[in-house]
């Protein structure tokens, strides 16, 4: 049996072995997770503490059934600092832990090759090295040494994914994800190539989701959830955000906002949601609130791979858009007519149409329908039933004894004997 040396670093009862342990013997009780931070505002971070669906509170207390409790170590997030918290880390790049370990990335990764002479452009924890002191380890070696054997590697961000802002133009650092650096013939441990969950920053729920659904593959409960040919989660970017606005009606019909408070479509202030991979209107910010368009604010198109160089300058209409927007405008106005006089067929019972009267006091004003509102409402119902029954009878009405009628031929009679 490996021997076991308890430790007391943050984040969970890390052990060291002296013998690596069995994958696949069963369901797994805990998994490490081990959160590097390149280019990065620590955004994500924020982003995921707030998620719900599930928490990341329910995966690091194992409250989500099924799953086994996850052991997260975080710059960030840690009680513990310096060497105490480190040294988790080089247990797991030694392969001295009793459970598999997640690898994800905060921001960007980058090229160290291009300091001249010793540096880092980003590092993580340090090493007795120097005749003058602590030598810092650059996150690219903790990269390096951790992707190997991890379980997953996972880039969270449009940074760690696919550069996102620290690539920009002009940029020094050779910004780039977490999937350029490992090449595409990468694969984890457990056979999977680099997991790729962008946004800036992403929806938390859209992390701790994904994480969840790893999490049944990797002890042997569920399948590998479906990715797209970029690493993508399918579900989550299958679609745009123009397929899923709440504004895409307006887009149709060729109306748009022209000043932030408009309620109306936003492409001709700027968005690029007709194109943009994001599922942020349909499932909010945080705990389904929020979401840019939700909330009277363009897409700038911060989830996908261009992100933003291809995407500025910001806050003025895409190249493509006037094409677009000025064809929906010409068919719009056409379609936004055809649906007012259905519109007004539709807001009428069969019973108003029979009488040809409404009844509202709030109509008073309204008076007798036009030629053309008759007009349309005798086509409608002749397309409506060109392949249907008609509803109703055209059996002669039932007899009843003592002269008894019932409601709506008796008040036709009445109206008929009155207009006499």
């Amino acid at each position: 049996m490996a021997e076991v040396k308890p430790t007391s670093q943050a984040g969970g009862p890390a052990v060291e072995l002296t013998a690596n342990p069995a994958v696949g013997d069963g369901p797994l009780e805990k998994v490490y997770a081990f959160w590097l931070a390149g280019m990065s505002c620590d955004g994500c971070t924020i982003s995921v503490s707030g998620a719900g669906e599930p928490s990341l509170e329910d995966l690091l207390l194992g409250q989500v059934p099924g799953l086994p409790r996850v052991i997260l170590y975080h710059p960030v997030l840690a009680i513990d600092a310096g060497d105490a918290f480190m040294h988790n880390y080089t247990l797991a790049a030694e392969g001295k832990l009793d459970a598999p370990y997640v690898l994800i990335l905060e921001g960007s990764a980058v090229d160290d090759s291009l300091i001249r002479g010793p540096g880092y452009w980003t590092g993580m924890g340090a090493r007795p090295s120097h005749e003058d002191g602590n030598q810092v380890i650059s996150v690219m070696e903790w990269i390096d040494r951790l992707a190997p054997g991890a379980a997953a590697s996972i880039a969270i961000g449009t940074c760690a994914t696919w550069g996102g802002i620290p690539a920009a133009a002009g940029n020094p650092t050779g910004a780039m994800g977490l999937m350029d650096y490992l090449g595409k013939d990468y694969r984890s441990a457990f056979g999977l190539p680099v997991i790729n969950i962008p946004g800036c920053a992403p929806v938390g729920d859209n992390f701790t989701e994904t994480v969840a659904m790893i999490l049944h593959f990797l002890q042997g409960a569920g399948p590998l959830p479906e990715f797209d040919e970029l690493g993508r989660p399918a579900w989550q970017f299958r679609h745009t955000v123009h397929n899923r606005c709440v504004r895409g009606g307006y887009y149709e019909e060729g109306v748009f906002a022209q000043a932030y408070g408009d309620p109306e479509c936003l492409v001709e202030l700027g968005c690029w949601g007709p194109v943009v991979q994001c599922n942020i209107v349909e499932r909010g910010a945080v705990r389904h609130h929020g979401g840019c368009m939700n909330q009277g604010g363009i897409c700038i198109g911060c989830t996908m791979l261009g992100f933003p160089d291809k995407f500025s300058p910001f806050y003025t209409p895409a190249p493509g858009s006037a094409v677009s927007s000025t064809t929906a405008t010409a068919y719009g106005k056409v379609i936004r007519s055809l649906r007012v006089l259905t519109q007004d067929h539709q807001n009428r019972t069969s019973r108003w149409d029979q009488d040809q009267d409404v009844p509202s006091g709030w109509a008073v004003q309204r008076g007798s329908d036009s030629l053309l509102s008759r007009a349309a409402d005798f086509l409608y119902r002749k397309l409506q039933f060109a392949k249907a029954v008609r509803p109703g009878s055209d059996t002669p009405a039932a007899q009843y004894r003592d002269g008894f009628e019932v409601e709506p031929k008796k008040r036709g009679n009445e109206r008929a004997a009155k207009n006499k």
